[in-house]
């Protein structure tokens, strides 16, 4: 794979939706208007959410399960139809057509029951879930915004599903960027991953044409700036390293290098992946990192790298995107 490919330079076009959303806005569209017919499902009962040594995902735009062991192999297929999906400890949420061009974030059960539902705006693009399935986050492209050149940006919210308490988007949080207090109507978040406390999270903060890593708390309601040129951050395990996609050049017309970031050390860590990785990263453990890559003609692939830099990026989950293990 090499670093710009006619994958890798797909993968640029798509993931600089986030500067250009007009791009993201045709391609999501584009793809729930072509997206393949699904394979028969084998019935919701048969797709659970409980831990075990499973991969869950998304496959022809359906939920789907594949055993860790051999991910590769055979594939139950859910009924159930979402654009991204994610869950951990019994706990799921999915960001699923409402209409032809509205969508619903859904939290559901381990038997994939909708317990919670919200319309939200604009297109999926990311969804999360706290290692202790209480906190639920997702992020959405939306148009309209009129400090926005291209006429879109993000929106991302973040539920409490113990308490029921919502926010419907990160903009409304108090900022400290560099130490100071920051206001500007161009702020938008996308990306969320939580700790362990349930309360805190990072994500990313772009203002200014700039991108930061930003350290979060929920009861507080602040956010605070970190370190720049961080993207999507995805929390290991342990609560030590993120995993996050870093402009080249800070530049993300050059695509995305798939990084660790130590937090004690700030130090960063280039995964051997070197074709453009537009997604949020999952753990698949505590030394493996899964992402979504596309092949020539659109379609998703799951892969796996070791998250400390070494080995080879390898193909894990063919033909389906939105990964993350049942734990």
């Amino acid at each position: 794979m090499t670093a710009m490919s006619t994958r890798a330079k797909l993968g640029v076009v798509i993931a600089s939706a986030v500067l250009l959303g007009g791009v993201a806005a045709g391609y999501v569209a584009t793809a729930a208007e072509t997206a393949p017919t699904p394979p028969p499902a084998t019935g919701d009962q048969a797709v659970t959410l409980t831990s075990g040594p499973r991969l869950l995902a998304i496959t022809d735009r359906h939920v789907s399960t594949v055993a860790a062991a051999d991910p590769s192999g055979p594939r139950t297929v859910a009924g159930l139809e979402c654009l991204r999906v994610y869950a951990a400890a019994g706990t799921g949420v999915c960001l699923k057509p409402e209409t032809a061009w509205s969508y619903q974030m859904v939290v559901l059960d381990a038997a994939l029951r909708e317990t919670r539902t919200i319309s939200v705006p604009g297109l999926p693009n990311r969804a999360r879930v706290s290692a202790s399935g209480r906190m639920v986050s997702w992020t959405t492209f939306v148009g309209g915004d009129s400090y926005t050149s291209s006429g879109f940006s993000t929106r991302t919210g973040i539920l409490d599903t113990r308490s029921g308490a919502t926010v419907a988007s990160l903009e409304e949080f108090a900022i400290t960027k560099d130490g100071r207090r920051y206001r500007h109507p161009d702020v938008n978040y996308w990306g969320v991953t939580f700790t362990a406390d349930d309360n805190r999270f990072y994500a990313t903060m772009s203002t200014g044409g700039k991108r930061y890593l930003v350290r979060g708390d929920v009861a507080a309601r602040t956010v605070e700036t970190m370190k720049e040129n961080v993207e999507c951050p995805s929390l290991s395990p342990d609560g030590t390293r993120l995993a996050f996609k870093e402009a080249v050049d800070a530049d993300p017309v050059k695509g995305w290098r798939l990084s660790v970031l130590d937090l004690a050390t700030m130090r960063v860590t280039a995964t051997a992946e070197t074709t453009s990785v537009d997604d949020q990263a999952a753990w698949l453990d505590g030394g493996t990192l899964a992402y979504t890559l596309r092949q020539d003609d659109g379609r998703p692939d799951v892969w796996s790298v070791p998250a400390d830099g070494s080995g080879a990026p390898k193909l894990v989950i063919p033909g389906a995107e939105s990964p993350s293990p049942l734990t």
